[in-house]
């Protein structure tokens, strides 16, 4: 910890230039709850902490015709407080709430939730399905990237040292469209996701699904978007058939591995069962049911 520096821009382009400054040495604090913990066990040895929460595109949550602009920084807990959110995306909130404990959520962020890399992160799986897409900066520019292309391993993202996650993009409320996010844990609060499934359905007028989308976390390298999935809802009504059509690719789609928390089988069981309930409450506030 001897020399560690600090610095806190107020813009996204003194933050990028503070990254290329540092060569990889820097690290990005917005909430702290994972950062602060890996330092604290050695497992991460920044020179220079770069506070970000001095940046307004990161610390806020636009929302226009276009759909949502949600800072990388903002914190789990506003993202419930913002209506608009709430009422266009359901599941992503309800994936975001369910980031570690309410004293967590104050700090914790859907930046912080992707960049770890974890698999089993519980935002990415309902970002993946509600085709969010993440604004990256860096010297060279602006470059955007659909969130299911971010994380490239286990704890290892796309992003370059010197570049910074700005902000997550999504679309606007739409009638007939409905999202979920489920998962399933050892214990009943606040533990690792063994399996998350996220699932967006949209409706036409005649109560047919013509679009979807499903991700699924914890059951491979990394968050999975499962277009077989999504595939088997489109052009039904979304029935029993549907359903089970659903559930088996999803779990043909994981690849999960064997550890004390879950068998890859048992995952790969639940991965289907998840993806079906999940996609049962996304029909129903699709329908406005919920």
């Amino acid at each position: 910890m001897n020399g560690l520096g600090y610095e806190a821009p107020q813009s996204v382009e003194e933050t990028v230039a503070l990254l290329a400054r540092e060569n990889g040495a820097a690290r990005i604090l917005a909430g702290g709850t994972d950062l602060l913990a890996q330092m604290k066990t050695g497992a991460a040895a920044p020179q220079l902490l770069v506070d970000v929460k001095k940046v307004r595109e990161l610390s806020s949550v636009e929302e226009d015709e276009a759909g949502f602009a949600i800072g990388a920084a903002v914190c789990t807990a506003a993202l419930a407080e913002h209506p608009g959110l709430c009422a266009a995306w359901p599941g992503v909130v309800e994936a975001a709430r369910l980031i570690g404990s309410e004293q967590i959520q104050g700090r914790a962020s859907l930046g912080g939730n992707l960049c770890n890399g974890s698999p089993a992160a519980d935002s990415v799986p309902a970002l993946v399905a509600a085709g969010a897409s993440c604004l990256i900066a860096g010297p060279g520019g602006e470059r955007e990237l659909p969130v299911e292309e971010v994380i490239v391993g286990p704890g290892s993202t796309c992003l370059e040292p010197d570049e910074l996650l700005v902000s997550f993009r999504l679309g606007s409320g739409k009638a007939k469209r409905g999202d979920a996010y489920l998962r399933m844990i050892p214990r009943s609060e606040m533990d690792i996701a063994i399996v998350g499934a996220g699932v967006c359905i949209e409706l036409d007028d005649f109560g047919v699904c013509h679009a979807a989308r499903i991700g699924l976390g914890a059951v491979a390298p990394t968050p999975l978007r499962v277009d077989a999935a999504a595939d088997a809802l489109v052009g039904s009504r979304v029935d029993d058939a549907a359903l089970e059509a659903v559930a088996a690719a999803a779990s043909a789609a994981a690849d999960p591995i064997d550890d004390k928390r879950g068998s890859a089988e048992y995952r790969r069981k639940v991965a289907g069962v998840l993806t079906r309930r999940a996609a049962k409450i996304a029909l129903d506030r699709a329908r406005g049911e919920q």
